[in-house]
């Protein structure tokens, strides 16, 4: 399995203005083009943090632990769509509350993303996709906070738990 190259982003300014159009290959390839991301973090009641496994195939960060729910915002699409859907698509959940922790830029030596974080409490069942995913399991705090910096989970969930959870 492989990533759609041909998918279509928005380009978009820091402050989520669309700008143009790009395809997934080329927002993978070095060019840096911002386009905009919707990331979910799903908690339980007992405030453990569940993550998916990313697999093998993925063009970005493969065979890491990384946020519940990532994806891209496809062109035409608005944030809160892109989050209903790719949850829908990652987690098989259609039935939660983001609450929005706002958004930030985040570079790596491949990619540019406007990045907007959203977190949720939920306790029903959770149906990792079996096609984009390698499964997924909640982590308890101090699971996540022995692991960090150890290559175990992606840089951009290192990021992100530091600076919006801990």
């Amino acid at each position: 399995m492989r990533d759609n190259g041909k998918e279509q982003f928005p380009i978009v300014d820091e402050m989520g203005n669309i700008l143009g159009a790009m395809s997934r290959a080329h927002a993978h390839d070095g060019s840096k083009i911002l386009h905009p991301v919707v990331h979910l973090h799903v908690f339980n009641s007992k405030g453990e943090l569940y993550l998916q496994h990313r697999p093998e195939w993925k063009d970005i960060q493969p065979d890491k632990w990384d946020t519940a729910c990532g994806g891209h915002v496809d062109l035409g699409e608005s944030v809160q769509q892109a989050l209903r859907r790719e949850v829908a698509e990652e987690l098989g959940i259609t039935d939660f509350q983001p609450e929005s922790l706002g958004h930030y830029v985040y570079e790596s030596d491949r990619e540019k993303e406007l990045v907007y974080v959203h977190r949720c409490i939920y306790d029903g069942e959770i149906h990792p996709s079996e096609e984009e995913l390698e499964g997924g399991r909640f982590f308890s705090t101090d699971e996540i906070k022995q692991n960090i910096g150890k290559g175990v989970f992606t840089p951009n969930f290192e990021n992100e738990y530091t600076k919006y959870f801990l």
